[in-house]
């Protein structure tokens, strides 16, 4: 998918660019996989603000993402390529066989008309297929991986994310996910084949703050902006950091801090941190 640059018409469109969406075939979503999805603003059940930055934007509706693939050995035919603005990876309309319809990531390379299928057993690792890594080559790039077996696809599920299955011994198996870090997996999990398509889209530029806020972001301000009543870093006599180090609003730190619990019980799985 390639970038398309606004011409200068506005201050806003000098620096914009967007996607050129020729992969997408279809501009609205199967009716009977949507939900709608009420706003928070960042508040959680009490109304209080948990999540800074964030509110307003445009109006969203869910789309219903099968991140299980469990309906084994049904062939699907890939329907349409959709936009989700949940998410920034496509989604893939596909029809199952018997008549079923569920929507997934859409891999690197997926088209309309391909067909793919899920199974338990060993089948050809083309791409959007679904297994468990106990039956996957070493060396698959994967997506879209679960942590325990049956509860979903949790790792490698933003776009242009992939993993590499690197090897299996006894009924664990080792992947490198995208940080860098590897990770040992149960080999019974089920994960995807392939890469998440829409490479290009963190090289889009905005351009304009309205878009920003479209988007359900709001703006921030610096800490060292703030009195020092509003922030830990705020105050001084002109630009101070006041001898502390990066942090947020309520003392965690933001840069170098370590912040996962050493005492994870999954810590063991992981055999080299990410970089």
């Amino acid at each position: 998918m390639s970038i398309r640059v606004f011409n200068p018409t506005s201050p806003g469109r000098r620096g914009g660019s967007t996607l050129n969406n020729e992969e997408i075939t279809r501009s609205h979503s199967e009716k009977s996989l949507t939900r709608g999805k009420k706003s928070s603003g960042g508040r959680n059940n009490l109304g209080r603000r948990t999540s800074n930055h964030r509110g307003g934007g445009h109006k969203r509706s869910l789309r219903l993402i099968d991140s299980k693939r469990d309906k084994f050995d049904v062939p699907a035919t890939v329907a349409t390529i959709e936009y989700d603005p949940n998410r920034s990876a496509n989604i893939a309309l596909l029809h199952y066989h018997d008549g079923e319809k569920r929507y997934i990531l859409a891999p690197l390379g997926l088209k309309v008309g391909d067909k793919i299928s899920s199974s338990q057993r060993v089948i050809d690792a083309e791409i959007g297929c679904a297994m468990p890594m106990a039956v996957m080559p070493v060396g698959t790039i994967i997506h879209n991986i679960e942590l325990e077996p049956g509860c979903g696809g949790q790792l490698v599920r933003s776009a242009g994310a992939q993993a590499r299955l690197m090897s299996r011994e006894g009924k664990y198996c080792t992947v490198e996910l995208p940080s860098g870090e590897l990770r040992r997996a149960l080999s019974t999990c089920m994960a995807t084949v392939g890469q998440v398509g829409n490479l290009d889209h963190g090289n889009i530029n905005l351009g304009k703050a309205g878009r920003k806020r479209w988007l359900g972001q709001r703006p921030s301000s610096r800490g060292m902006a703030m009195n020092p009543v509003a922030h830990p870093m705020g105050g001084g006599e002109g630009r101070s950091k006041s001898g502390k180090q990066p942090q947020s609003k309520t003392g965690v730190l933001a840069k170098g801090g370590k912040t996962r619990n050493p005492n994870k019980p999954s810590s063991n799985l992981i055999l080299r941190k990410r970089k």
